[in-house]
């Protein structure tokens, strides 16, 4: 089974640091952010990842190279233009099987990887808590969750997914992901879990700083 980061978006909430430098690159805790997601993907015995690229792509390819470092084998998908979130899932699907798992470049989390390591029917997402400046974004039944009801929780950015799911798309043409979680939603067709364990948005320079305090004080509890 294969890992699909998502990693072609500009970045614009990062910006000026985006401007020269992809956002997968930008650092966070010392280091790269997708780096962190590579490390887990091999620790929990992913041995491929897709990496979607559009916004200075190049230097995310000659930073990682071809994965040998991370113990992966590592697979680009090129996008002429950025083509939002499904619609770069869809264009890499010949680079992908027939279930694989998503993940958003930034985020970080002490999510267990390898439970994204299983075959699923449709798709299933991550939920977790909800961040200090987010509401929330779908309530969650038992394992269905719900554009409607309380309380929300947030789409964390991991997922697993058939490839089926977005195969009657248009290749080429930006595609939004949120559009078709709720239609799934509403016709049943989708899963969920929540995750309570440490997860954090890493969407702008705030949020990395807050972050990386976060996860300071947290080691220097263990420490004490």
């Amino acid at each position: 089974m294969k890992a699909m980061i998502l990693a072609a978006g500009r970045g614009q909430r990062l910006m000026p640091l985006t401007a020269h430098t992809p956002k997968p690159l930008v650092p966070f805790a010392g280091r790269p952010m997708i780096e962190w997601h590579l490390e887990k993907l091999a620790r929990a015995g992913f041995t491929e990842v897709v990496i979607n690229l559009s916004w200075l792509g190049e230097q995310i390819r000659q930073h990682l190279g071809d994965g040998t470092r991370f113990g992966l084998r590592l697979h680009y998908s090129e996008e002429a233009q950025a083509l939002e979130t499904a619609g770069g899932i869809r264009h890499a699907l010949p680079l992908l099987g027939s279930h694989f798992a998503v993940i958003n470049t930034d985020i970080w989390t002490d999510f267990d990887y390898a439970r994204l390591r299983r075959p699923v029917a449709q798709p299933h997402l991550v939920l977790v808590n909800n961040p200090p400046d987010h509401a929330g974004d779908f309530a969650l039944s038992g394992n269905r969750p719900h554009t409607d009801g309380q309380p929300r929780y947030t789409f964390s950015g991991l997922a697993c997914y058939p490839a089926r799911f977005f195969q009657n798309l248009p290749d080429g043409r930006p595609q939004p992901l949120a559009p078709m979680l709720r239609a799934a939603m509403a016709n049943g067709d989708i899963t969920a879990e929540r995750y309570t364990g440490p997860w954090f948005d890493l969407g702008t320079a705030e949020r990395i700083a807050r972050a990386e305090t976060c996860l300071r004080q947290q080691q220097e509890s263990r420490h004490d």
